[in-house]
């Protein structure tokens, strides 16, 4: 990992199409712009990690013979039903 020190209004250039900035420092945190093509995916660290872990629990719970049983009698209840 590559660890620089900027000031507010200060950037970094990555490769010939990103730019980080750093807009303020305040107590509470540093808020960071980022300037990157539209076609660069940009997230936070912990946004990608809960839809991670979410992706995984949902995979793990479709797998188990209860959540099948459950999508079934919810279909079966609602062809039934017309």
């Amino acid at each position: 990992m590559l660890v620089l020190t900027r000031r507010a209004n200060e950037s970094i250039v990555i490769g010939d199409d990103i730019t980080i900035t750093i807009l303020a420092v305040t107590p509470g945190g540093v808020r960071v712009g980022v300037d990157a093509p539209r076609d660069k995916r940009i997230n936070r660290a912990e946004i990608v990690l809960a839809v991670g872990d979410a992706n995984q629990d949902a995979v793990q719970a479709s797998s188990g013979d209860a959540a099948e049983t459950a999508l079934l009698g919810a279909l079966g209840s609602l062809s039934s039903s017309e």
